[in-house]
């Protein structure tokens, strides 16, 4: 029996979260365990500490705050108001699943695997809580992909290129002073990429499945008019 062509997009949305949990699941493993991407944890952290100057550290600090979790929250709310406002009621919800599972999600996962962060004396800033996964690199991911997602309906491809690989950047960029600042190991924030990617597709094809894209607006009954 063959698939329609609608069951299509719901089809590869399963299989690609299906494919990105499962990196997670080994990325958290290797966190928790001190295995693989953690081999390189202690050099990067040397490293990062080795080029540490006061220009740099600013710009870190600047792109850590703009990136934290309370920021991510902001940018939550203020997506769901416009798109709540400009009519789009399913995607204000899809915005507000993303943020409010993504941030529940990484904090326990940080309770399950309660992994110390680097030590005190590498540290720019203070942190309290665990360290696996990133809560900023999981957000960052769930709450600028998200945004990419809003934006995407209607867009040239150069357009999507551009914020795609904006977006790459911004999270990469993200990412990198958690562990300049010595408040994460890599590993740390490797996994926090594939969980906030993991649960962002969850959502997206959650969404999808409401009957349109996001960013559109949802199909009109022909029997309502």
């Amino acid at each position: 029996m063959r698939s329609s062509p609608a069951r299509l997009p719901l089809v590869l949305g399963v299989v690609v979260v299906t494919l990105l949990a499962a990196a997670a699941g080994l990325l958290l493993h290797f966190g928790a365990t001190g295995s693989g991407t953690a081999d390189a944890d202690a050099a990067l952290l040397t490293d990062a500490v080795a080029v540490r100057e006061p220009a740099l550290t600013t710009a870190a600090v600047v792109v850590t705050t703009i990136g934290s979790t309370a920021a991510m929250a902001l940018l939550a709310v203020t997506m769901c108001v416009v798109s709540w406002l400009r009519g789009r009621r399913a995607d204000a919800v899809f915005v507000a699943a993303a943020a409010i599972g993504g941030s529940a999600l990484f904090r326990l996962l940080k309770a399950l695997f309660d992994r110390p962060r680097p030590p005190v004396a590498t540290r720019l800033v203070n942190e309290t809580n665990e360290s696996l996964p990133s809560g900023h690199a999981t957000m960052s991911v769930v709450m600028i992909g998200a945004l990419v997602v809003l934006l995407w309906a209607g867009r040239s491809t150069a357009t999507r290129v551009a914020l795609v690989a904006t977006a790459t950047v911004w999270v990469v960029a993200v990412g990198a002073t958690r562990i300049y600042l010595g408040v994460h190991w890599f590993s740390d924030v490797v996994a926090g990429w594939f969980v906030g990617a993991t649960w962002l597709a969850v959502c997206v094809v959650a969404r999808r499945s409401w009957g349109s894209r996001p960013g559109e607006p949802a199909p009109v009954d022909s029997a309502t008019g």
